[in-house]
């Protein structure tokens, strides 16, 4: 009996799982759909709840290349797309200059000159002087990849615009070279920290997902998964603590990254329970500023209290 999509959708979760990746069924849905349909994900949610890291298993799980593209402001096509060769050329350039009364040989007048010199630029315009970035690395490989465009938010509305010939028809266009099209479609992960909001063209060409802060039942299973060795006590109150601290007022939440980390600091410390010296020790494994940290030490015995029970 052929499988069918739920058996696939399975799969991917138990196949993430051997990477210590573990996801919800609608991250598996969505990874599933992506595949199958070749349409890119959008993932948003706040910083540290796994969206890059999906994209590093997807890579261990189908077995593909990883190819990333931090995104930042001011980036452009010559950085994520393509750019040429120039020191390349110029170098060329100088070795052709020998060959040059050769090749003006003859010529009568200014305008036959020109014509033959600018039939160099075929040459110096070629695949030979193009320097690959991931954007095109991504199209041009014959074997398949993941692409992750990491942090869409932070780059600009002119390289969204830049991701839209590419993400709805998996080519692109080179004004000297014509368009390179995807022999094999990679698989396209873009997350974004929602620090701005993205177009909705771009959005109309992905599938979108949201990853939230996991539950308490969720955050033990990937504590379970990513530090192994905590004992069971340990692991319901570190997990009862952050599910609290994010009930606060705080300038940033602590993440599912900060509580694996958390978490390993504690087994380094060779902890076997939580406790209140312990907590304010150790406050600054989970929260990034010091307002939050002056704010949390102030509950930390109720929030101590709280995990216990």
């Amino acid at each position: 009996m052929p499988k069918g999509p739920q058996d696939s959708i399975k799969a991917i979760s138990k196949g993430f799982a051997k990477h210590n990746y573990v996801c919800s069924n609608q991250i598996a849905t969505a990874v599933y759909l992506a595949n199958e349909l070749d349409k890119p994900i959008l993932i948003e949610g706040p910083p540290g709840v796994g969206k890059t890291e999906l994209a590093n298993t997807a890579a261990l799980h189908y077995k593909k290349e990883l190819l990333r593209l931090q995104c930042y402001e001011g980036l452009d096509e010559t950085k994520a797309l393509y750019e040429w060769r120039y020191g390349k050329q110029l170098l060329y350039t100088q070795i052709l200059k020998e060959q040059m009364q050769e090749v003006l040989d003859g010529a009568k007048g200014l305008k036959e000159s020109l014509s033959r010199l600018m039939s160099f630029e075929d040459i110096f315009f070629s695949e030979d002087f193009l320097e690959s970035r991931p954007l095109l690395q991504a199209l041009t490989s014959d074997k398949g990849n993941v692409l992750l465009i990491d942090e869409v938010d932070k780059s600009d509305e002119e390289f969204e615009a830049l991701l839209l010939e590419i993400l709805s028809e998996f080519q692109v266009s080179i004004p000297e070279l014509g368009i390179r099209k995807a022999q094999v479609k990679p698989l396209v992960i873009l997350t974004s920290n929602n620090s701005r909001e993205i177009g909705d063209a771009l959005k109309r060409r992905c599938l979108h997902l949201y990853i939230p802060f996991p539950d308490a039942s969720l955050e033990r299973e990937i504590i379970q998964a990513r530090v192994p060795e905590i004992n069971e006590n340990l692991k319901i109150q570190l997990v009862s603590f952050v599910q609290g601290l994010r009930d606060l007022d705080l300038k940033k939440l602590p993440a599912i990254s900060e509580t694996i980390d958390w978490a390993r600091t504690l087994i380094l410390l060779n902890a076997k329970e939580l406790n209140e010296d312990l907590a304010k020790e150790t406050l600054n494994v989970l929260l990034k500023h010091q307002q939050d940290v002056e704010v949390v030490q102030k509950e930390i015995p109720s929030l101590i209290k709280t995990s216990i029970h």
